[in-house]
């Protein structure tokens, strides 16, 4: 028993011997792979939102009890809206963010695609129309933002995407900033128009939300249909038109009484350039989850999309719009996908060279084997020139000496089974040499 742990402690240090170069390229190569390996994704992530009373504050709760099925906590941080959360997100406060279309400037195609690169912030797409709803008071039927000259106008809180939004189409339209412009946004805003105190409000909502629901419900209440909504998806590529059907809020009053025709930008789900690309997956999938089916204004299917350029796509979300979910992903669950997905990295190139390396090394180790064998014969070989052509009587002790050294080295090889042959071989070609000296001492 010991006699075979020898050996094989003795075959092991035989193939380390031969192949130490091999485990030291391999070692080389995985640690130049692991360079390229993506750290494993944070457990915790910020998502900056809006008001507890809004869609994105919604949207966000529903987005946590998707991530937290696999393993990631969202923390959802409420915000006055779209600006603040866009500062939040280039102070690395936050790593996801809703963010309205249209805050951020739309850079035009071809002026200097590199820089439009740059920036620490990249688009997943845009999840959900956010139609604007002008709301005013009046018999009169106002279907351009200039009937608004003149009247008090509530436009969103500072910071909000609604206020920026407001600001913009206001000027398109050469109605000034001023007090009659009213920092108001929501159910407040809704208030003071039904109390008159005000003639007017930008609401930016759902449907369904209850601002919109009570406002279309108040009498002497009415909302503007946009007659130049074509212009103005010229002049503002970030806005889509929208249609409400006619007696869709009320079907026994007929109310509306026609089809409106509403502007909309989409919410834009905007992440960290830096996030990590199995988070931005997932988040995209949470995205399809609750914002693909069909909708009052969308499509089965239509979200999410990259509808606002406002910000560069995330190279992450054009595979997942091309091809969906990562494979692994659709399989496995979260953790083992990514875990694997790192794990791949590293192994194909070690793969890559232990293949080629390890198809060499028996042939190395044989021969490493062999060459203690073809020594021994390298010295037997030239005792037989000198037996057979330079014989010396006087040196016939000489001559034993070295074939007994001859003898000795080869009982002390130490092969493994396999090669044994090759020692007993040799021991025989030993005994045949000793026979030629000895015939040569007793023709002498």
């Amino acid at each position: 028993m010991m006699a075979r742990l020898k050996a094989g402690l003795l075959s092991l240090r035989d193939l380390f011997a031969t192949a130490w170069w091999i485990f030291l390229i391999v070692g080389i190569g995985f640690a130049v792979a692991y360079q390229f390996v993506e750290p494993a994704p944070p457990k915790r992530i910020v998502i900056t939102t809006g008001s507890e009373s809004g869609a994105y504050y919604q949207f966000a709760q529903r987005y946590a009890t998707i991530l937290a099925r696999n393993g990631i906590t969202l923390d959802i941080r409420t915000s006055a809206g779209s600006l603040e959360n866009l500062a939040r997100l280039e102070s690395d406060e936050a790593q996801v963010g809703f963010v309205q279309g249209g805050v951020i400037e739309q850079p035009l195609l071809g002026e200097d695609p590199e820089e439009e690169e740059e920036g620490a912030l990249r688009s997943l797409g845009s999840v959900f129309y956010e139609p604007v709803w002008v709301f005013y008071r009046g018999d009169r039927r106002y279907d351009r933002l200039t009937d608004l000259k003149g009247r008090r106008i509530a436009i969103g809180q500072e910071g909000s995407g609604v206020r920026q939004l407001a600001q913009q189409l206001l000027s398109a339209n050469e109605i000034r900033p001023g007090n009659h412009l009213v920092p108001l946004s929501g159910l407040k805003a809704a208030e003071e128009l039904q109390q008159g105190r005000i003639d007017a409000a930008f609401i930016i909502a759902a449907e369904n939300a209850p601002v919109v629901q009570v406002l279309l419900r108040s009498p002497g209440i009415k909302v503007m249909s946009f007659a130049q909504a074509d212009a103005y998806q010229r002049r503002f590529p970030f806005l889509s038109k929208l249609v409400l059907p006619r007696g869709v809020a009320d079907l026994v009053r007929d109310y509306p009484p026609e089809d409106i025709v509403l502007l909309a930008p989409t919410a834009n789900l905007i992440v960290r350039k830096d996030l990590h690309p199995a988070l931005q997956s997932l988040l995209l999938q949470a995205a399809s989850e609750v914002h693909g089916r069909a909708g009052f204004f969308q499509r089965a299917g239509e979200f999410p999309a990259f509808k606002d350029r406002m910000v560069p796509l995330s190279p992450e979300a054009a595979r997942y719009f091309k091809s969906g979910p990562p494979f692994l992903q659709r399989y496995l669950p979260f953790w083992l996908a990514v875990l694997i997905d790192r794990l791949i990295v590293m192994l194909i190139p070690i793969f890559a060279l232990m293949i080629p390396l390890f198809k060499i090394a028996p042939a190395l180790y044989s021969w490493r084997v062999r060459s203690k064998v073809f020594r021994c014969y390298g010295e037997l070989k030239f005792l037989e020139d000198d037996l057979r052509n330079h014989f010396d009587p006087a040196r016939q002790a000489d001559y034993r000496k070295r074939l007994d050294a001859i003898e000795e080295e080869a009982s002390l090889l130490h092969v493994p089974l396999a090669f044994t042959d090759l020692v007993y071989t040799l021991r025989e070609h030993i005994n045949l040499v000793r026979r030629i000296l000895d015939k040569q001492e007793a023709g002498t």
